[in-house]
């Protein structure tokens, strides 16, 4: 099975991606019983950002979408809004959407790459030290990826695994990826993702991202 629809496949099946494929994402047993309801919750809400900017959902993921609930805290109503976009839309008109935005003719409205964000340009220094990092706690891209690392849906499927503690790296891992390689962009990005001219379902997705890596940096203690 081809690593991209992975995370759709557990976010719509609820098949879990280790059953799907062991060999890749390779449970670690006497760690992730320790995995506290908080560390699960943000792993979530990583493995949802990370499938909704892979590709642009279809008509069944967006059914589950619609069904979210919210409260009245920031990241309750980013996911409320997000259900009431879901609902209003089609696949076809978020597909469209999503082309607009990522792919377009030449190039989409946005470049969501840490490069191209930290210097203008893609295959940068940025990505350079991303491998470095990602070489060090031995995680490796999978076969048949195209997208480099840096991209912002594959940042988020990374975090969601350190998070769960899916992989085997040492504790702190996640405020790593996060601190040197996430948290000096992402964003700006998710911010004008909720701006973007093309954006309608997208503005949603957007504006969840961006008050979600706020929650992280407040919580890591990082400067905003």
């Amino acid at each position: 099975m081809p690593p991209e629809p992975i995370l759709s496949i557990e976010y719509d099946t609820r098949i879990d991606r280790t059953t799907a494929r062991p060999y890749l994402y390779a449970m670690q047993p006497d760690v992730n019983d320790q995995v506290d309801e908080v560390d699960v919750a943000r792993a979530q809400e990583y493995a949802l950002l990370s499938v909704l900017l892979a590709r642009a959902p279809d008509q069944a993921v967006l059914d589950r979408l619609a069904s979210l609930s919210g409260d009245a805290s920031p990241l309750g109503t980013a996911h409320a809004a997000l259900a009431q976009a879901a609902a209003a839309t089609t696949a076809d008109g978020v597909e469209r959407e999503f082309l607009d935005l990522f792919i377009g003719l030449g190039r989409g409205e946005l470049l969501p790459y840490a490069s191209y964000y930290l210097t203008g340009f893609l295959h940068e220094r940025p990505l350079a030290r991303l491998r470095e990092c990602l070489d060090r706690l031995a995680i490796e891209r999978a076969p048949g990826r195209s997208e480099p690392e840096d991209h912002a849906a594959t940042l988020c499927e990374i975090m969601a695994a350190l998070v769960s503690r899916r992989f085997a790296t040492p504790i702190g891992a996640d405020r790593e990826l996060f601190e040197q390689h996430l948290s000096p962009w992402i964003r700006h990005f998710f911010a004008d993702l909720e701006r973007a001219e093309a954006a309608d379902f997208y503005r949603r997705v957007g504006t969840l991202g961006r008050v979600f890596v706020e929650i992280e940096i407040e919580a890591f203690g990082l400067p905003s």
